[in-house]
């Protein structure tokens, strides 16, 4: 049985699709439990018809219905009456660790480091990690289980499919630097 580890998704991670792929991947493979808000998914969903006029709020409706139905209990309400208690460098992101607090989420994964900062952390019992320290830490402890994934979401995509090299290339310019490093290495092994 692997450990429980509870992991809040910040709406920039949801958002490149493909991270938010894999983050699935992992999970569904019980690496870790993840938790998100409503308000999460406005965030993301609203990020990516800024950025992107081809979609549509129902393409993304969708996604978020298949996110919901796959990975049951993830979704985190009920936390709103703590948000106004915390204090985070920026005020909008509060709701985030309300919602990992009410989660029992162990770590917040962010891309945005510096808006969660250790000391107002701590005393919750929650740490923020970059998403590229949380799936290298996989590849160090569940190597086959990360390269499973990887290769099942490779496998799933089709429109448009994509080479292992450009999925790599991709992971990278979203900024898993260490993790692709990693993955290069185990690849060639």
């Amino acid at each position: 049985m692997r450990p429980s580890l509870i992991a809040f998704l910040d709406a920039n991670v949801l958002y490149p699709a493909r991270l938010r792929d894999l983050l699935m991947h992992l999970a569904l493979r019980r690496l870790f439990q993840p938790r998100w808000s409503a308000r999460v998914h406005e965030e993301w969903m609203a990020a990516v018809l800024s950025d992107r006029s081809d979609l549509t709020v129902s393409q993304l409706q969708r996604t978020r219905g298949l996110m919901e139905e796959n990975i049951k209990d993830a979704l985190v309400d009920g936390y709103e009456p703590i948000v106004d208690q915390l204090t985070l460098p920026d005020a909008d992101d509060r709701h985030v660790l309300a919602a990992a607090i009410h989660g029992r989420a162990n770590v917040i994964i962010t891309a945005n480091l510096r808006d969660f900062p250790a000391e107002a952390l701590s005393p919750h019992d929650v740490e923020a990690v970059h998403p590229d320290a949380f799936v290298a830490r996989f590849l160090e402890t569940e190597p086959a289980e990360v390269l499973g994934a990887l290769y099942e979401l490779q496998r799933d995509l089709k429109k448009p499919p994509m080479t292992m090299g450009e999925l790599l290339s991709l992971f990278e310019r979203s900024g898993l630097v260490r993790t692709v490093a990693i993955l290069r290495r185990l690849m060639k092994e």
